[in-house]
């Protein structure tokens, strides 16, 4: 997936995609290095300006495109991927920068001038010592900048100096009257230089009024984002195609598995660059709060990882990839200066942590007044429901979203539980109409929106295979919480590798006879029904021997022994089946054919321990940055990188349903989400541990540490492990060769 979700913005990166194979081939550019560093333009820059690739986010009567920065972004996008040479992100910062400035005849010519083809740079605040001083009805300015991508080249500098009275002074300044410094870079294709100013006059008619410094900061920072998103891609598709052709040993390097994990983790990079790219460019309407958020969430988890990224695609393709003749150092040292260009990462941590210490981003989609009447109809019943209590514990747990009693019976009976469940189950709800229900719900926030819990996952098979006399036995009653479920999936020998499992289905008069042992079965000791998977067929191929059956749990033969974790609860449980009897009515589909039923079933719970990142599990560290103490500065900042990545999980999700709303498939976020859960767990409680310190040693310490780390494993292992998760990744996604 791209930062960009329309299919106009993947045909407009494609577009530069084919503009540089033509033009600006990476063969060509390593002959002008020199030139490059020396701020010659290349020599297709007038031939980029004339297709508007630089100007697309600017008005029409400047000789822009009159587009939107997602429209920009798609373009940076792509020449991240290509690794298009010369000042084109310098200029479209430049000129996204003037755009924040209130509508002047100074804005309207630097942005006439950007149009028309001058490249530019901006020199933001903290980048330089500028200072202005008062001059009648102008200013002069003097100073030095820091390095700033672009400024050899430059013909126009954006530029930000404190007056007198402490606020910023943003000009426009032509580059030939100021002393530029060249200055050896770590990219080659885009140059690097120092912008002295000696007592620069600046008129009143070329200063821009009106730019929030801090919005243009984290303004680009979103269009940095959008480059190294594409620098990501491209080593995501260059690892792969290696992976995929390379021999070892007689064989492709892609089917070893170690190979196709870090494959794998290099497209859940990406994709969490991109969402997070995505999502700082969003942003720049929000509240400065909430896009600071977004911009610091860019940073960390599209900017400052992106030399990991190059470098661990260049790990796999060895020792080839560390020779200068390979394009791929072009693109790592592009990644580091970029990394670079955004200051210390830990400074954007900090930043970030002091915000999500007590606030988190919004990702709530704007949906307007679409679908008024479904709406006015799910706000009349909820309601209704807001008068009603539960005066029932619910058999799942005791927890308010299982309860049971009058007010749950309601909003099951309205459809609400799974409203995207066709009826009579759920209302045949559309992604926008499940977007409306969840906004309702948080509307009232005193109504709990109850659960369905394990059997979530479940019913969606009742509901494809199940008789229908089944499904009005089973179904309601669940959806009013009045029975619990289990999943009697896993076995001793077959965890992962759900397919070898060895649990027998043998046919006899009127059902069938079961004999096996199950294992890792959460709340087995309360379920009234389990979802079963036995072997009808042993002599078939593995996956398609394999029978989906409904279990009554108080049948004979089953017996439940509970596993004691090391938190000394009894949550898992072994099931031992000895000659248990299920009626053929309880065979969901074919007698071989639940292996498609199941893997229906494990994408359900995929997706819904994905959807976990809700769930806060810095709660310790949240604390600790919330007050003063020795500790809090290494709270806050860790807060921040966790925050960042658990931020870029939800833009995923988020990014998903607009998918969704625009009609496209389900794509592969499931696994990509589950992976990126798995890091944000292990880096979570790796933080907590490191910050709380002797509060560690304290089984029941206040804020809670102990608990839920210990309780961490379900959660890493539920669902699939995150290596099993990788192998999907690398074989069913990206393609690479099974063994």
């Amino acid at each position: 997936m791209s930062v960009t979700l329309s299919p106009e913005h993947r045909q407009l990166g494609e577009s530069l995609r084919q503009f540089a194979a033509r033009h600006a081939p990476i063969a060509d550019t390593r002959t002008a290095f020199d030139a490059l560093a020396a701020g010659e333009l290349p020599d297709w820059w007038n031939e980029l300006v004339a297709n508007g690739f630089h100007a697309i986010h600017l008005p029409e009567r400047v000789g822009g495109q009159g587009g939107e920065l997602l429209d920009v972004a798609a373009v940076l996008e792509a020449a991240g991927t290509v690794s298009l040479a010369g000042p084109l992100l310098p200029t479209v910062t430049a000129g996204a920068v003037g755009l924040l400035a209130n509508d002047t005849k100074a804005r309207e010519e630097f942005l006439r001038a950007v149009a028309e083809g001058a490249p530019a740079t901006v020199v933001l605040p903290g980048q330089s010592d500028f200072t202005a001083c008062r001059t009648g009805d102008g200013w002069s300015i003097s100073g030095t900048s820091q390095v700033i991508s672009g400024a050899r080249s430059a013909r126009l500098a954006l530029v930000c100096a404190t007056g007198d009275d402490g606020t910023d002074v943003w000009a426009a300044l032509d580059t030939n009257r100021a002393r530029i410094q060249s200055v050896a870079g770590t990219d080659l294709l885009t140059d690097l230089a120092t912008v002295t100013l000696d007592d620069h006059p600046v008129g009143a008619e070329d200063v821009l009024t009106g730019i929030d410094s801090e919005r243009a900061e984290y303004l680009a920072v979103g269009l940095v984002a959008a480059v190294c998103a594409g620098i990501a891609q491209w080593c995501v598709e260059a690892a792969t195609a290696h992976l995929r052709t390379r021999e070892q040993f007689g064989v492709a390097i892609g089917t070893f598995q170690a190979l196709q994990h870090n494959a794998a983790m290099l497209l859940v990079t990406s994709e969490l660059a991109c969402a997070a790219a995505w999502d700082a460019l969003r942003a720049t309407t929000d509240t400065v709060e909430q896009h600071r958020m977004a911009a610091a969430t860019a940073a960390l988890t599209a900017i400052a990882p992106c030399p990991d990224t190059v470098f661990d695609t260049l790990t796999m393709f060895g020792a080839i990839g560390f020779t200068w003749e390979h394009d791929l150092h072009l693109y790592w040292r592009r990644a580091t200066s970029l990394a670079g260009s955004i200051g210390a990462a830990t400074d954007w941590a900090r930043r970030l942590g002091e915000l999500t210490a007590a606030q988190q981003r919004d990702f709530t989609v704007d949906l307007g007044d679409a679908e008024a009447q479904f709406r006015a109809g799910v706000a009349k019943t909820l309601d209704a429901a807001t008068e009603l209590v539960n005066d029932g514990p619910g058999r799942q747990g005791d927890y308010p979203h299982f309860e049971t009693g009058p007010q749950r019976t309601l909003i099951a009976d309205a459809g609400l539980i799974a409203p995207q469940w066709p009826a009579p189950w759920g209302l045949d709800a559309s992604p926008l109409q499940q977007l409306i229900i969840i906004e309702e719900f948080a509307k009232r926030p005193s109504l709990v929106r109850p659960s369905l819990g394990i059997s979530e996952w479940i019913l969606p098979s009742l509901i494809r295979a199940a008789p229908e006399a089944l499904r009005r036995q089973l179904i309601p009653p669940t959806q009013r919480g009045e029975l619990a479920w289990c999943q009697l999936f896993s076995e001793p020998g077959a965890g992962s590798d759900l397919a070898s499992l060895t649990t027998r289905a043998v046919k006899v008069d009127g059902g069938w006879r079961i004999n096996g042992h199950k294992i890792w079965t959460s709340a087995a000791q309360r379920a009234d029904y389990g979802a079963l998977l036995a072997r009808t067929d042993p002599a078939a191929a593995k996956h398609r021997g394999i029978g989906y059956f409904i279990l009554d749990m108080r049948s004979p033969g089953i017996e439940v022994q509970p596993i004691v974790t090391v938190t000394g609860a009894a949550e898992f449980n072994e099931v031992f089946l000895t000659d248990v009897f299920i009626p053929d009515e309880m065979l969901l589909g074919e007698p071989t054919g639940g292996w498609q039923l199941a893997i229906a079933t494990m994408a359900e719970e995929r997706t819904a321990i994905s959807g976990y990142v809700e769930n806060d599990r810095a709660v310790a560290l949240r604390a600790i940055a919330g007050v003063s103490g020795p500790s809090r500065a290494d709270a806050v900042r860790a807060l921040g990188e966790l925050d960042a990545y658990a931020n870029a999980i939800r833009a995923l999700g988020v990014r998903e349903t607009i998918r969704m709303l625009h009609g496209e498939a389900f794509g592969a976020s499931s696994s990509i989400a589950k992976v990126a859960m798995n890091v944000l767990l292990r880096r979570t409680f790796r933080a907590t541990l490191a910050t709380v310190g002797r509060l560690a040693m304290v089984a029941d310490s206040d804020p809670a540490v102990i608990e839920h780390y210990l309780l961490s494993p379900a959660e890493l292992i539920g669902g699939g492990t995150k290596e099993i998760q990788l192998n999907i990744i690398a074989q069913m996604i990206l393609g690479l060769p099974r063994k």
